[in-house]
């Protein structure tokens, strides 16, 4: 089952992996899981290393090149992701997450995330 997980949850299996609920751990380490990542989560992190953000001091080559030879498969931004923004709601206000949703959404494949508010969307989320 391909599983879109957001760029949290990356980052804390990267690097913190005390920080993940076990729900979360169970759903990465699932061997009919098939993880995704989003070339959004990319752009997110190479923006906000670039602004020296505490929270983002992994190296982004490095971190793209852990998670395809983790067997992670990346998810491209399209046009269609880009449209599907217009039918979300305005619950959430960071930019990243709400392309990773319109994405989810146009997929059809559920976005694993642990924020509150990205899960209070309707639609394929999924809270750990």
């Amino acid at each position: 089952m391909k599983l879109l997980f957001d760029t949290q949850l990356l980052l804390w299996a990267a690097g913190q992996p005390d920080k993940l609920s076990d729900a979360a751990r169970e759903l990465i380490e699932a061997p009919q899981t098939e993880p995704m990542f989003s070339a959004a989560s990319l752009w997110e992190i190479v923006i906000k290393h670039g602004l020296g953000r505490s929270d983002f001091r992994v190296e982004p080559h490095q971190f793209r090149r852990g998670l395809l030879d983790n067997g992670y498969l990346e998810l491209a931004v399209d046009g269609r992701h880009a449209l599907a923004l217009m039918d979300l709601p305005p619950l959430h206000k960071d930019p990243f997450d709400r392309i990773l949703l319109a994405q989810a959404i146009a997929e059809g494949i559920p976005l694993v995330t642990a924020d509150a508010v990205l899960a209070a969307y309707p639609g394929p989320v999924q809270r750990v």
